[in-house]
């Protein structure tokens, strides 16, 4: 008989029939006689396992195996899953115990998948399997193997994770698994179904997922992994609002005094930041708490601009035009979208953009706006963007590119990516241009994984990124939008001088600026020029040399007037 038909069978029996159904409930009520619990009625508070020493070659009372599924039974009530997975589980612990009472007859390895980015929740289900089963002699002795897909260089590696010394193997960092090639891939799940198609090998496989899609592209490759899995899959949750500001609320009590106006502020903080968060919970729980235990303070949050402002602080921004029509147009259409919802067939939108201009041409800056645009009409979930050069994504030995790089991805997750100067990535030689392929390669697994999760902004200069383009054929079909962003006119970087000088508090003379215009006029050719960059650069040192010139003097309106004295054009191209 296959495995399937044995999974089927078990679910007949285990899952849903009257024998079974009376066992149950003889358990439960067990239980409740022993405990006073009512395990189907009540909620029960929580009791923190400890490990279960391996007593398999010991008969325990029925006193010892109520007690234990009690513990268990709690610990499962008080995770971070969905119902049906508690229900799941519980019932795999029952099996367990029936199994070793000789009421099941047929051993099953519960090879499973957790999608969960919670780490916590998948030590929780490791110390639940590892303490059940080995309480009830259903794995055999031993301890859990981790191991990520980062790591995995060789096919070979697998077979050494289910060595004798191990009872839970524990797969993570899919991501890994699915950049690397296809013949890897297909000799991998190979191998992976070689080991759990052994029966009497008292060994659980986990595979942890960050979601079911990352997991489907592995499972997928080989029916009969996909077959072992189907009916066993764990889903994480997010804690609702109410329990992480309790959660959170109690660690801060451990280590300060909170007053009511401090809670209050705290439950509005959470209440406004955890919804759209998407870091996994223990890491936005334990920021919180350190920033709070820090400064003993409610961290301030940024309040959410309306699309008015937002466009009002684009439309501030000198030229730009081409830039700022575009941007236009693509909110009405999103809008249009979202008013018409399936009344008009309008493909979703591809997000995911290239910015093409020189240094100071304002790609960072609007980027910025891009995603507090994005954010504002809910195409992501937080107002952020992550900003890296290719020295963030490559490493410097093998191995080590992909996970790099996915650590980025992994953080700007929920916002925007901006990957600067992006045409780095396609160039150099031997071994460091493979890291750079692979750099690349990864982006553009993250773009297609992460698709409702996360867009790209690839920037860099005209020229250069048509290499970057050509280096991976996947880059060009998953870029939604190209936006160019044109050099300044020398009227424009007048303009945006004065506007750097007035929001300083500075006047600025008709000699001075006369001045400044004979200096962009001179270098704005130069092969180093940097538009608005060049023109910081012009500001600062003006303020230095201004504050030079000054020197001694009270006068509140020569304090505030730059002067062409004031203007210092040495080492600007610096």
């Amino acid at each position: 008989m296959d495995r399937k038909d044995i999974l089927k069978n078990v679910y007949d029996d285990f899952f849903g029939v009257d024998r079974l159904s009376r066992e149950n409930e003889k358990l439960t009520e067990d239980i409740a006689n022993l405990t006073g619990i009512n395990l189907g009625e009540q909620e029960i508070p929580t009791i923190e396992v400890q490990n279960v020493e391996n007593k398999t070659q010991e008969t325990h009372s029925e006193e010892e195996k109520n007690e234990i599924m009690q513990k268990l039974y709690e610990t499962i009530d008080n995770l971070y899953i969905d119902s049906k997975s508690k229900e799941l589980l519980k019932k795999i612990i029952e099996y367990m115990r029936k199994y070793n009472e000789g009421i099941e007859k047929q051993h099953i390895s519960f090879d499973m998948i957790v999608v969960t980015t919670n780490n916590e929740t998948v030590k929780s289900i490791i110390t639940i399997l590892e303490d059940a089963g080995s309480f009830f002699g259903y794995i055999r002795s031993g301890q859990g193997a981790t191991f990520s897909m980062y790591d995995v260089e060789k096919v070979e590696q697998i077979s050494d994770m289910y060595a004798d010394s191990n009872n839970i193997v524990i797969m993570q960092d899919l991501e890994g698994f699915n950049s690397k090639e296809q013949e890897f891939k297909d000799r991998f799940i190979h191998k992976l179904d070689e080991n759990t198609n052994k029966l009497s090998n008292e060994v659980i496989t986990i595979i942890v997922a960050s979601n079911e899609e990352i997991a489907n592209q592995m499972v997928e490759l080989n029916e009969s992994i996909k077959d072992k899995l189907d009916d066993f899959i764990i889903k994480g949750v997010n804690p609702e609002v109410q329990d992480a500001y309790q959660d959170i609320l109690e660690k801060i009590k451990e280590k300060m005094e909170v007053d009511e106006e401090f809670q209050v502020k705290l439950l509005d903080y959470i209440s406004t930041t955890y919804p759209n968060n998407n870091l996994p919970y223990p890491k936005y729980r334990d920021g919180i708490c350190e920033k709070i235990i820090f400064s003993k303070e409610i961290p301030e949050y940024e309040k959410e601009k309306t699309m008015d402002e937002i466009f009002a602080e684009l439309n501030s921004l000198v030229g730009l035009e081409k830039v700022k029509q575009v941007l236009k147009d693509l909110v009405s259409l999103i809008e249009l979208k979202d008013k018409a919802q399936d009344d008009l067939k309008i493909k979703n939108v591809n997000l995911h953009m290239i910015f093409l201009g020189n240094p100071g041409t304002g790609k960072t800056t609007v980027a910025r706006i891009v995603a507090q645009i994005l954010y504002n009409l809910k195409y992501v979930k937080q107002n952020k963007l992550i900003e890296v050069s290719s020295k963030d994504l490559v490493a410097e030995y093998v191995g080590q590119t992909a996970p790099k790089t996915m650590a980025v991805v992994q953080k700007a997750l929920g916002g925007v990516l901006f990957v600067d100067e992006a045409y780095s990535l396609a160039t150099g030689d031997g071994q460091g241009n493979s890291y750079n392929a692979e750099a690349i390669a990864t982006l553009i697994q993250a773009m297609e994984n992460y698709r409702d999760n996360l867009v790209v902004i690839f920037a860099g200069y005209t020229k250069e990124m048509q290499d970057f383009l050509n280096a991976n054929s996947g880059i060009v079909s998953r870029i939604g939008y190209t936006l160019e962003f044109e050099d300044y006119t020398v009227e424009e970087l007048l303009k945006i001088f004065t506007q750097m000088m007035e929001k300083s508090g500075f006047i600025v003379t008709e000699e001075a600026l006369k001045k400044v215009e004979e200096i962009i006029n001179e270098y704005k050719d130069s092969r180093n020029f940097g538009n608005a960059r060049f023109v910081r650069n012009l500001y600062e040192k003006a303020i230095v040399k201004h504050a030079t010139n000054t020197s001694g003097k009270k006068n509140k309106k020569i304090l505030k007037t730059i002067t062409d004295k004031d203007i210092n054009a040495e080492n600007l191209l610096k």
